[in-house]
């Protein structure tokens, strides 16, 4: 159960130099979860959440131990539900409501309906690079990983693009009523205002899409809702925001850092522009090496035993995942940025009931953006060494400045 919140000020050696809230383990969580990994794979936090950096148990908590994201007696831990518009989206709920709920969307995110989008993909990577030819330096967030993410699913959803600065600020904020048994009563408090702003904005947009229903997926989830005992009004509110801030919000982050990790890599960088077949292999790599989601939360619904200690039933437990993808038990020289690595059973996206839904669609928007950058312009450099942070829960860059020549 957890007890109490974390702090900035939390002593860091009571986290084993892990602490959450602490902006040197933002921008660099990999040494201390090596540290970590080898000499307390399996702990018990300060706010008694427990942690598992192994990739072996994270493997077992994703996929073998009886675990869901609520409790035993349907409680989500750490959140006044009452508060929240989002805490009917499937990725807080557990089977059968999650099975429901999924099955109602996934339609959408098939590989085939995915692949079906690959030439507005290109287009929209197209167009935002085209903008940028000319001044031989971009912000490759504002200028490319969120545009290209956040335009995609809006055209999915119905959502109209032109929206898409009133809605992002509250998206990334959103984000952090993930986290709430971290944070303080200002911080949850900035979370559930950007949850009321974001549940006003789709009531307005499902009113206007009850009057013309199209072919998009918020008024799939619409004609499901009127059907009937398969999709409440409420529900169909938190499915339209959940997909909007999943649809694009670690996609930013898996551009931005993918990025990034190539432009610091100069060799794997030049492998890539020489052998452009590369590309689907580079991003599984810029997943594993440095991806936007640090860990996943479950609660274990019994009794379960990780390397000789007992975790109770009703814990929450931290699948660390950014410790799983550079454990070198599975990963040989896992600190090394590798663009050709091979097997590359990566957990960026998670594992067993809760899988990203959209892992196709992150993949297919990384690629595009990131191949066609490598392939158009040359000469990337980085303006700084030091990445600044956007407003997100996740890894995610608020700006990262590159310079190039067009080629």
């Amino acid at each position: 159960m957890v007890t109490t919140q974390a702090t900035a000020t939390t002593p860091d050696d009571a986290w084993g130099g892990c602490n959450p809230l602490d902006p040197a383990f933002r921008a660099d969580p990999y040494p201390g979860l090596a540290r970590l990994r080898e000499r307390d794979p399996v702990n018990r936090t300060p706010i008694g959440i427990w942690r598992l950096t192994r990739y072996a148990d994270v493997i077992r908590l994703l996929h073998a131990v009886p675990a869901g994201v609520r409790m035993t007696d349907g409680v989500l831990p750490g959140v006044d539900e009452s508060l929240s518009n989002q805490r009917l989206f499937m990725l807080q709920q557990d089977p059968p409501t999650h099975t429901r709920l999924r099955r109602l969307v996934s339609r959408a995110f098939t590989p085939r309906a995915i692949a079906a989008l690959r030439a507005n993909v290109q287009r929209i990577v197209d167009e935002c690079l085209e903008r940028v030819a000319a001044r031989g330096e971009m912000d490759v967030i504002a200028d490319l990983a969120l545009p290209v993410p956040s335009t995609v699913i809006c055209e999915m959803l119905g959502v109209p693009v032109a929206d898409r600065e009133r809605f992002t600020v509250w998206t990334a904020q959103a984000t952090f009523g993930l986290a709430a048994p971290l944070l303080p009563p200002e911080v949850i408090e900035m979370a559930r205002a950007a949850g009321m702003s974001l549940g006003a904005y789709f009531e307005d947009l499902i009113a206007a899409h009850r009057a013309n229903l199209s072919d998009d997926l918020l008024s799939e989830l619409i004609r499901a809702e009127e059907a009937g005992d398969r999709l409440s009004g409420s529900e169909l509110l938190s499915q339209a925001i959940g997909l909007l801030i999943a649809g694009f919000e670690t996609t930013i982050g898996l551009i931005g850092n993918g990025v990034r990790a190539l432009v610091r890599h100069p060799a794997e960088l030049a492998k890539l522009r020489a052998q452009p077949g590369l590309v689907a292999s580079t991003i599984e790599e810029c997943l594993r090496y440095d991806g936007p989601i640090v860990l996943t939360a479950r609660v274990l619904h019994a009794d379960a035993e990780f390397r000789g200690t007992m975790i109770p039933r009703n814990a929450m437990v931290w699948g660390m995942l950014a410790a799983a993808n550079r454990d070198p038990a599975v990963f040989p020289e896992p600190d090394r940025f590798d663009i050709a690595r091979h097997p590359n059973e990566h957990l960026a996206f998670g594992g067993g009931a809760h899988y990203c839904l959209g892992s196709h669609l992150a993949r297919l928007e990384g690629q595009i953006a990131i191949g066609t950058l490598v392939e158009r312009f040359a000469d990337l450099a980085l303006e700084s060494e030091t990445v600044e942070w956007g407003a997100s829960l996740f890894r995610v860059p608020g700006r990262l400045p590159l310079r190039f020549r067009p080629r």
